[in-house]
């Protein structure tokens, strides 16, 4: 049976996965420094670094809208899974439900789920290749469902960055309004709730020590042996394989990804963030 993964474009995927033609990317867009910025394949990530160092504004996204997401659901196949941003952060799987529903009005013999990842960029992309493994398998589309669900709620987010400013200006971080405002010079270590929300974990004197209390508690962590980790980086793979080369050290994932930040996860990990999911 036929089957498509549709991601949005905080979907950090690496160029040999969006050569699989199994996966659809759906676009976000940016706007920052007063140009405007689709998070497709034309999105270069030094203009709009740019252009958020220029601008005294937060730059601003925009969620795809729901005929965006019925384009890409019209693809022909039975099974159509849908991977977004979580919902406490971005309006993209708003959207990506109102398609469904529009869909199935008008094709009610396709199969649509849309998955809440409840993270962003690492995390997006481990359960899109989770589905890819599950539904490559043959498995039954409702099992499949229920197996990504329960793979969504033990994944684990974490992120260190250089930069809170972004996610400050744009109201991410409601609830650690007074931790930032007092601590702008100290770098927070940072993960997601099980709901997908911002939560404080930890704070160090420099990145370097953030990112150390980052491993410390993944190799703490008895659940993370023999899972694959997404390390995504915003314009710091040196950062990101130093993280690597601690992982391997003192971890024991099966495998580990390298990714690079797109035009969202560019906007909110800001230059040398790295936002790691597993």
């Amino acid at each position: 049976m036929s089957f498509k993964i549709v991601v949005d474009s905080c979907c950090d995927l690496t160029n040999q996965m969006r050569m699989d033609p199994c996966f659809v990317k759906v676009p976000l867009t940016v706007y920052a420094g007063g140009s405007t910025f689709v998070d497709d394949d034309t999105f270069s990530q030094a203009d709009l670094l740019w252009a958020m160092r220029q601008s005294e504004q937060a730059p601003s996204t925009a969620c795809p809208s729901p005929q965006s997401y019925l384009d890409a659901y019209l693809c022909g196949a039975q099974d159509i899974y849908v991977v977004t941003l979580s919902a406490l952060l971005s309006g993209s799987h708003n959207s990506a439900e109102q398609a469904r529903v529009l869909l199935e009005e008008d094709h009610p013999e396709v199969n649509v789920h849309v998955f809440n990842s409840c993270s962003a960029s690492s995390g997006e992309v481990l359960v899109a290749l989770k589905i890819r493994e599950l539904a490559s398998s043959g498995m039954p589309f409702k099992h499949v469902v229920r197996e990504v669900e329960q793979f969504i709620a033990q994944m684990q987010t974490l992120f260190v960055l250089e930069s809170l400013e972004n996610l400050r200006k744009n109201g991410r971080l409601t609830k650690l309004q007074a931790v930032v405002t007092g601590a702008l010079k100290i770098k927070l270590f940072m993960g997601a709730t099980p709901q997908g929300e911002i939560c404080k974990l930890g704070q160090a004197l420099s990145t370097k020590q953030a990112l150390g209390k980052m491993v410390d508690r993944m190799a703490a962590d008895p659940h993370h042996e023999g899972r694959t980790l997404a390390i995504c980086h915003c314009n710091c793979l040196e950062r990101a394989f130093q993280v690597k080369t601690w992982v391997e050290t003192k971890c024991r994932f099966s495998d580990i990804l390298i990714l690079e930040a797109g035009g969202i996860t560019t906007v909110y990990a800001n230059d040398g963030g790295i936002v790691v999911a597993y």
